[in-house]
């Protein structure tokens, strides 16, 4: 019975471990810290990756009932973030779906612009966030998920002249 018990336990624990790193997931990858001077804006870049062997849908799927790609980002309150820009997806057929869909899979990266309030401290501030997405391989889609997004961002004075 202990030996049964064991099995069992060792079995789901590779089974998470596999669903963790093979399953359906998107990564994102911290990039270096943003620096803003107060009072003006300065993009940024974000990136991700999409687990081998699966797609994500698209910001904008090209069908109403899939789930877009969406990022939601909070920054603290004396910076804002705007004109976030998703890429293009890759357009790809799948004999479980009647159309075309547009897709991410790969690496991929989203644009926005972080904007810095001109009283702002100089100093290094979190913006965090999330990246919902639904992800599927060839054969299904799995249910929606979620994956935290931070980047620092670097505040500076303006040099006077």
């Amino acid at each position: 019975m202990k030996r049964a018990l064991l099995f069992a336990a060792v079995l789901a624990f590779a089974a998470a471990a596999y669903a963790q790193d093979f399953g359906p997931s998107v990564t994102a990858l911290t990039p270096d810290p943003v620096t803003v001077v107060a009072g003006k804006s300065a993009p940024v870049t974000l990136n991700f990756r999409v687990n081998q062997g699966f797609h994500i849908n698209s910001n904008k799927p090209n069908s109403e009932i899939l789930i877009p790609t969406e990022l939601k980002l909070d920054p603290p309150s004396q910076l804002m973030v705007a004109d976030v820009k998703y890429p293009p997806g890759e357009m790809l057929s799948l004999p479980i779906v009647n159309e075309k869909i547009s897709v991410y899979s790969g690496d991929f990266q989203i644009g926005a612009r972080v904007l810095a309030v001109r009283a702002i401290s100089p100093g290094t501030y979190r913006v965090r966030g999330t990246l919902r997405f639904q992800a599927c391989n060839d054969r299904q889609c799995f249910p929606p998920r979620t994956t935290p997004v931070h980047f620092d961002v670097h505040i500076v004075r303006a040099r006077r002249r």
